[in-house]
């Protein structure tokens, strides 16, 4: 029998991601080919990973030492969040990858934001309670001795053009079929399949599956399917982008650094051969030209270094799955890279197609279910994303004011976290009934919301009794977490290390 084709079109990190995984999973019943075109270039905002990247590369077998020093990857604990907040002592903040060893001293954090809404006088800001935020502050790496009991987790900065480029070589050499060429048109037959795309050369390609990472074109599920657009405009006002590469540090850090400049914000992403920063923008609220001068200002580059402008389309497909064409990557959406959430996004779309596509759950019923839970975690993320903005107390822009005082519609659920927060209720609880832990979790949601200083009752509050403070013991907890960082070695070692 004739082996049926299942053909990725467009390649970069998500591409060549999407066939990897296709062609493990499928790839002995399955061909799985890839056309992209050599001429189109590869988007690549934003550097760093969640930890789901780290499970990527553990499900299909590529250890760190392999595929980190050919990306220029770094090891990355959390994101560090300056001058979001003007609030005494929550001028800046860090957010970490949560791990089970945190499980502890996150109730710590818990338990005093309930005093701090209630008005009483504790310590809530979360950097004490997170491990992670040791090993950034540290330079240390998170990965965990044979003999440590608990497992860190961690993300990675990487330079993405050359993540893709290693991903493509372990594509070809594991039956991964490649083409080069660039797509132009797409047929779709009478029942609404697509069953070829063309090439500029006229040439036919036919296949059973589709696979659309075209990027922002959405060639196939765009203008071929013309599935909708649901734009987030009216909440996440950010549309531009203005991207830098300075030299690399002698010890690289491994946390990134997100910083509120004037109409937007700015990420600091070491990598072992640069520093890459980038600021993410407003078109409403500035120009090109100035927030070009505002990043170099920034970052310390004269105007020898590049710039590098890039306008974002920010929102999802109203469906990712239609018929037998799947959406993955730019294509199907895109949210502001303040939280490094798109590759895990891509990475999850895949991975639920893969489960449903290997059980023959490809019904119209089951294709409702499937962009029913894929909306749901694009649209979480972008209330998770939101709430930076939402909750800023900077005064120096309008930029910074119309997001606090005249922001666009929030989301019911959205709306049900910030009423539950002030009245001081049960937010894990609430969490869990709206069912939106999932993209973040219960501590994540305690990491921005006291990490920027959301308090009422910051002029008047009250002292704290013996026993609510016994409760939380900041200097054992600090000792501890000092203590555990003795067992990782130095971050900058680790990466020499990994490079042999």
């Amino acid at each position: 029998m004739k082996r049926k084709k299942l053909i990725v079109v467009g390649g970069g990190t998500a591409g060549w991601m999407a066939a990897l995984m296709l062609q493990k999973a499928v790839g002995n019943t399955w061909d799985v080919d890839l056309i992209e075109s050599s001429q189109r270039g590869i988007i690549g905002v934003g550097e760093g990973s969640t930890p789901a990247l780290k499970s990527f590369f553990e499900d299909i077998g590529i250890p760190e030492k392999d595929w980190m020093p050919a990306c220029s990857a770094t090891y990355k604990t959390g994101i560090t969040f300056d001058a979001w907040s003007e609030k005494p002592g929550f001028t800046s903040y860090f957010h970490p990858f949560y791990s089970h060893f945190d499980r502890d001293h996150a109730k710590g954090l818990i338990h005093n934001s309930h005093l701090r809404r209630s008005g009483k006088d504790v310590h809530a800001h979360p950097n004490v309670f997170s491990y992670n935020h040791y090993l950034a502050s540290k330079k240390l790496s998170p990965v965990t001795p044979y003999n440590f009991p608990f497992e860190v987790q961690y993300g990675y900065h990487f330079d993405a053009g050359l993540l893709a480029k290693y991903l493509k070589r372990v594509a070809l050499d594991r039956g991964v079929a490649h083409t080069d060429a660039l797509i132009t048109d797409v047929i779709v037959d009478d029942g609404g399949d697509i069953s070829a795309v063309i090439d500029e050369q006229g040439k036919k390609y036919a296949g059973d599956w589709f696979i659309d990472c075209s990027g922002f074109a959405a060639l196939l599920i765009g203008d071929a399917l013309q599935v909708p657009f649901v734009s987030y405009a009216d909440t996440l006002w950010n549309d531009s982008a203005v991207t830098l590469a300075m030299p690399p540090e002698s010890e690289p850090a491994c946390e990134t650094v997100s910083s509120a400049l004037k109409n937007g914000w700015a990420w600091r992403i070491p990598l072992q051969s640069r520093i890459g920063y980038g600021y993410v923008y407003s078109s409403r609220y500035t120009s090109k030209v100035e927030a070009e001068a505002e990043l170099r200002a920034h970052a310390g580059a004269d105007v020898s270094v590049d710039a590098r402008h890039l306008s974002m389309k920010i929102g999802r497909r109203a469906d990712h799955w239609v018929n037998n064409c799947v959406a993955v990557g730019l294509s199907q959406g895109f949210i502001e890279p303040l939280e490094a959430t798109s590759l895990a996004l891509t990475q999850q779309t895949i991975t639920r197609f893969i489960h449903a596509f290997k059980e023959g759950n490809t019904s119209e019923e089951f294709r409702a279910i499937f962009n029913k839970s894929v909306n749901k975690s694009y649209d979480d993320v972008r209330d998770y994303i939101s709430v930076h903005f939402l909750a800023n107390s900077r005064t120096d822009t309008p930029y910074w004011i119309d997001n606090r005082e005249n922001p666009g519609p929030a989301s019911k659920a959205l709306s049900a976290v910030f009423n539950c927060w002030f009245d001081n209720g049960d937010l894990p609880g609430l969490l869990k009934h709206l069912k939106i832990e999932g993209a973040y979790s219960i501590h994540s949601w305690h990491y921005i919301l006291c990490g920027m200083g959301v308090f009422p009752h910051a002029e008047s509050l009250k002292t704290a009794t013996s026993d609510e403070l016994e409760k939380v013991d900041l200097v054992q907890i600090k000792d501890f977490f000092d203590r555990c960082c003795l067992n990782h070695v130095d971050h900058n070692q680790a990466l020499l290390d990994l490079s042999g």
